[in-house]
């Protein structure tokens, strides 16, 4: 398919492949395991991207455009900055200072650069578990101290017990790793429910590192809310990570943003990590961002549609046909948290249906050592190759019982 039909077609709302399109893809979801494999595992969603972000990328393509970036008569990151100091406004009505953005090239890099601006070796460190690997790595790789916050499971939700965690805090717990909306479980935590966890840091001094990533991908009903915008003292010590790369299905391209509510913030945070260890975004993940934050959201809605019918379709064909994997509805992500507990697999979840059903799921023990009954699914694709994952799950169930 040649790049003016993938973009008719996506401008048509025709963004979903088909199986033999994506198996041609050169990237980490259709090339890790045989083709016989559905993957359902990195987050990572089958369709083809925004027309405005094709654009975009096609314009310093074909200009032969990959020198040194500059844009508007300016540093390129600077458009990075003003894209997200205008998304923040339009779609969160949070006003934030563009000299406070720090553009780069990596999430998860900012997780890693932030734990070791804001604590030291030996300092505790709050997660939410399960949680997103990377998360648990930034920590234990740097010498830190991993202090659990357990999500729990409740008849319709996850939440989490602050006064649980207090008898785990000590002089020495730095930081609070906020996950909002949180990788795997899906929720979107509630104004009400942040305002608890600003109690919280207020009461023991804790700076904050709000991965916000999946913020616009969020249900009707539910609405994201930045944790700095809480209030001036949330945002004084909130670091708020960012970035397109997800709900704009964009993640190889490598562009990402940290906000430091205040000046002071981010003076503490360079003091520790040089500029030039964060290094530079590339000229493609630039263009493909600011096509994403203010071109493309007519793109998302559609996607959004579209995810909400696939959750769905997996929520009610999950409680009629396997009952016994439990889970709660998410209200953000395209991921959803299978806990299979009770479906009597010998061995781990991603075990079980990686070779009894040819489908790979993110095992649950890589985000939390004790849920391998666990798998977290990935439901951003089409509607003929997701029916495909639920007929082999529910054949490889059936099937375990005889």
């Amino acid at each position: 398919m040649d790049s003016e039909t993938v973009i008719f077609a996506a401008e048509t709302g025709s963004f979903e492949m088909r199986k033999p399109e994506l198996l041609e893809r050169r990237n980490a979801k259709w090339r890790q395991y045989p083709s016989d494999v559905i993957p359902a595992f990195v987050a990572d969603m089958d369709f083809r991207i925004a027309p405005a972000i094709q654009r975009a990328i096609q314009h310093s393509v074909e200009a032969f455009d990959y020198g040194y970036p500059m844009r508007d008569g300016g540093k390129a990151d600077c458009a990075v900055a003003s894209a997200f100091v205008n998304r923040m406004k339009n779609v969160c009505d949070w006003d934030v200072a563009e000299a406070q953005v720090l553009v780069l090239a990596d999430l998860v890099q900012a997780i890693y650069a932030s734990v070791m601006a804001f604590s030291d070796p030996g300092d505790g460190v709050i997660v939410q578990m399960p949680s997103y690997p990377p998360f648990r790595d930034a920590i234990a790789t740097t010498g830190r101290t991993c202090v659990p916050l357990t999500m729990q499971a409740t008849d319709r939700s996850y939440v989490f017990d602050l006064e649980a965690l207090e008898a785990t805090v000590d002089a020495n717990t730095k930081i609070f790793m906020l996950c909002n909306p949180q990788n795997p479980t899906g929720r979107a935590f509630t104004r009400d429910e942040l305002l608890e966890v600003l109690a919280f840091v207020e009461k023991h001094d804790l700076i904050v590192i709000s991965d916000e990533i999946h913020s616009d991908l969020v249900y009707h009903g539910t609405r994201h809310i930045p944790f700095a915008s809480l209030s001036p003292s949330a945002a004084a010590r909130t670091v708020t990570l960012n970035s397109a790369t997800k709900s704009f299905n964009i993640p190889g391209l490598r562009c990402a943003v940290a906000y430091f509510g205040t000046e002071e913030l981010m003076q503490r945070f360079h003091k520790r990590i040089p500029v030039r260890l964060i290094g530079s975004v590339n000229s493609i993940g630039i263009d493909a961002t600011v096509a994403a934050w203010t071109e493309a959201q007519p793109w998302l809605d559609e996607v959004l549609n579209h995810l909400k019918e696939m959750r769905d379709h997996v929520v009610a064909t999950l409680r009629r046909e396997i009952p016994g994997i439990r889970f709660q509805v998410p209200d953000a992500t395209y991921l959803i948290w299978l806990d299979c507990s009770d479906l009597g697999i010998e061995g781990s979840a991603f075990d079980f249906f990686l070779e009894r059903a040819r489908i790979g799921f993110s095992p649950g023990e890589a985000f939390h050592p004790e849920c391998e009954k666990f798998v977290r699914m990935n439901f951003a694709t089409s509607k003929p190759i997701l029916d495909e994952m639920l007929d082999r799950m529910i054949t490889a169930v059936r099937s375990n019982r005889r």
